[in-house]
């Protein structure tokens, strides 16, 4: 992982390397936002680079949210990550909303990014659906929020899924515009970081379909609350196919069922796939279903003892966001000021 975050210059300015990432507080943890996101989280706090991790409420309310369900979720998500690993003297941790100056970059992206650019965003295509008419504004710009969520830390790397690479693309081309605008080198070209074996997590009822929270089957997805018996009831009726498992990782093409269980595999347990399939190659699901169970329980099940402590003190998870936030701003504050005098705002001087 310390491989894929170098020192960064854009032009004659460099970056000093600094890692941004956030989920929405919208629902409960899966295993898909684990692997796809949280593990990777915990592998880059130990890189000597500075992490930011975030709780990405203003994102979540572009539908709607009941206000107490998003008050529990933001301090759910906040447990899951401590639970996972993320240490707050390492990591900043901290909701989005207590750091204003992302709403306040994220209007002047707002008028930066074009209307074009918006309209191509699939992942807008996909949460709008046939009813475009009746979704919100902020739906419709949230990348724009994405792309200040990022600059406003001068974040140089954005550990992500390949379903959220489209979303960092338009965060380069903010900055790009931004900077070729105003004649300054100002914002850095953020890099994506997609690694690892298990990015994008499957369903566990239809390998085509990603891993939601929002899947009406609570079946189709692992939570980061299961319990051990929850866990292994589920991967024990995860949809299969009679074949046998292959030797090498090309033999999962056109298996989507298959490949989505080795990957998981392969992620709970840092391995290459390949690897995984060395040893299972040429065995049923019969055999390695009770191997992944073994696996995924002595990985996931701790975590959710561990979050179901944190949620018993509320007060705790609140100060540690509390004081992450007021760190946060620490950077972003000067940041904000400096693209405000580039814009031209007046403002008071410090």
């Amino acid at each position: 992982m310390t491989d894929a975050v170098q020192t960064q210059s854009s032009g004659p300015q460099a970056f000093t390397p600094r890692v941004f990432s956030g989920i929405q507080p919208s629902g409960g943890l899966t295993l898909g936002n684990y692997l796809g996101a949280i593990k990777r989280f915990v592998d880059m706090q130990d890189t000597g680079i500075e992490t930011l991790y975030c709780m990405v409420d203003l994102h979540a309310i572009t539908v709607w949210q009941d206000p107490a369900a998003l008050r529990r979720q933001t301090r759910e998500l906040a447990a899951g990550y401590i639970a996972a690993g993320l240490d707050p003297a390492k990591s900043l941790l901290f909701n989005q909303s207590q750091v204003p100056e992302h709403a306040q970059l994220g209007w002047i992206f707002n008028c930066v990014a074009r209307m074009g650019w918006m309209s191509r965003m699939t992942q807008f295509k996909d949460k709008a659906g046939k009813n475009r008419e009746n979704a919100s504004l902020g739906l419709f710009a949230y990348p724009a929020l994405m792309a200040a969520d990022i600059l406003v830390y001068h974040a140089t790397h954005v550990p992500v899924g390949e379903d959220q690479k489209q979303h960092i693309e338009l965060t380069r081309d903010v900055a790009a515009k931004f900077n070729h605008d105003y004649g300054v080198d100002f914002f850095p070209m953020t890099e994506p970081v997609i690694e690892g074996a298990a990015t994008r997590v499957m369903s566990l009822r239809d390998g085509s379909k990603k891993m939601s929270k929002s899947d009406p089957s609570p079946a189709s997805r692992i939570n980061m609350t299961d319990d051990a018996d929850a866990i292994a009831k589920k991967i024990r009726k995860a949809k299969t196919d009679p074949d046998a498992l292959p030797s090498e990782a090309q033999g999962l093409e056109d298996r989507p069922e298959a490949r989505n269980l080795v990957n998981i595999f392969a992620g709970l347990a840092d391995m290459k796939v390949d690897h995984v399939l060395a040893d299972f190659g040429g065995k049923q699901f019969s055999d390695f279903k009770p191997a992944l169970i073994d696996l995924a329980v002595s990985k996931l099940a701790p975590i959710s003892t561990e979050m179901d402590r944190l949620m018993q003190h509320p007060d705790e998870i609140d100060r540690i966001l509390t004081k992450g936030a007021t760190r946060a701003r620490q950077i972003a504050a000067p940041i904000l000021a400096q693209t405000y005098e580039i814009v031209g705002m007046v403002g008071p001087k410090a």
